[in-house]
C-alpha cells in the first residue's frame, strides 16, 4: 500500500529539508509515500500574490484569504478523491498515535497549514473534514505540525521502516510508554546495562520490559493508565 499526502502552505520552503531526509525521504524513495507541497501563492491572481487580509470586525493579526485555498483544494479534488482534508490548528482534535495509525490506512490526504492568525472560517466550514492539533500551544504556522503528522503517519506504513516491529513497539501504540533501551558497551562510565538484558533469556527480558513500561507510564503519564 502507499499514500499520497498533499501539503498546502503559505511558506513551502519551511517543508523542504525535513521532507528530503530520514524516514520521509526513505518512504518516498520506496514509493510507499508521495508527498507533494503546494505553494498557496501560486493560486493568487494579484500582482503582489496576496494571501492574507486583516480580519473583519478588527483585531490583531492577519487572516489567510479563502480564495487561494478553495482554488488549490478544488484543483486537487478534481484530479482524485481525498479521504481526508486535514487542517492543523491549535483548537483541533488532539493528534494521537491512534489517529496516525488510522490515517496511514488512507490513500490520499490533504494537510492544510494555517499561518498568521488563522484562515477564513468558510474554508473550515466548507472544505475541511478533520482538524488536528499537535499540542496545547501556538506555532507561527501549521508547517511544523503538518510535518509531525506526516512523519507519524508515514513511519507506520508497512515497509517504510526496515524493522517493521520497531514501529509497532513504539510508545503509545498500545496506550503505554516504551521501556528503557540500552546498547553496547555493557558498562559506560560506571553505569551498567541491567543484567537481565544480557542474560539471553527472552522470557525474562520480555517480563522486565513490560514491568519497566508500566513503571515509566505510571511515573510520567499516569493519565494513560486511567485511559486503559
Amino acid at each position: 500500500m502507499s499514500i499520497r499526502i498533499d501539503i498546502l502552505s503559505a511558506v513551502p520552503k519551511l517543508l523542504a529539508s525535513p521532507l528530503s531526509e530520514s524516514i520521509l525521504k526513505i518512504a518516498q524513495e520506496k514509493k510507499l509515500a508521495e508527498i507533494v507541497v503546494h505553494d498557496l501563492r501560486t493560486f493568487t491572481h494579484d500582482k503582489h500574490h496576496t494571501l492574507d487580509e486583516s480580519p473583519y470586525g478588527g483585531g490583531a493579526g492577519m487572516i489567510l484569504k479563502p480564495e487561494p485555498i478553495f482554488e488549490c483544494i478544488e484543483s486537487l479534488t478534481a484530479q482524485r478523491t481525498y479521504d481526508e482534508i486535514v487542517y492543523v490548528t491549535a483548537d483541533g482534535e488532539p493528534f494521537t498515535q491512534k489517529i496516525a495509525n488510522d490515517l496511514s490506512l488512507k490513500s490520499n490526504i490533504i494537510i492544510l497549514c494555517g499561518h498568521y492568525k488563522g484562515i477564513d472560517d468558510r474554508v473550515r466550514q466548507s472544505l475541511v473534514t478533520r482538524e488536528l492539533s499537535i499540542g496545547d500551544y501556538v506555532l507561527t504556522g501549521g508547517e511544523l505540525a503538518a510535518l509531525v503528522i506526516a512523519d507519524a503517519v508515514v513511519r507506520v506504513i508497512p515497509g517504510v521502516i526496515g524493522d517493521g516491529e520497531s514501529a509497532l513497539t513504539d510508545s503509545f501504540q498500545d496506550g503505554m510508554l516504551d521501556s528503557p533501551h540500552y546498547t553496547r558497551p555493557p558498562e559506560f562510565r560506571g553505569m551498567k546495562v541491567p543484567d537481565v538484558l544480557l542474560s539471553g533469556n527472552h522470557k525474562d527480558i520480555a517480563a522486565w520490559r513490560e514491568e519497566e513500561r508500566v513503571k515509566r507510564t505510571e511515573e510520567r503519564r499516569e493519565d494513560l493508565i486511567h485511559k486503559k
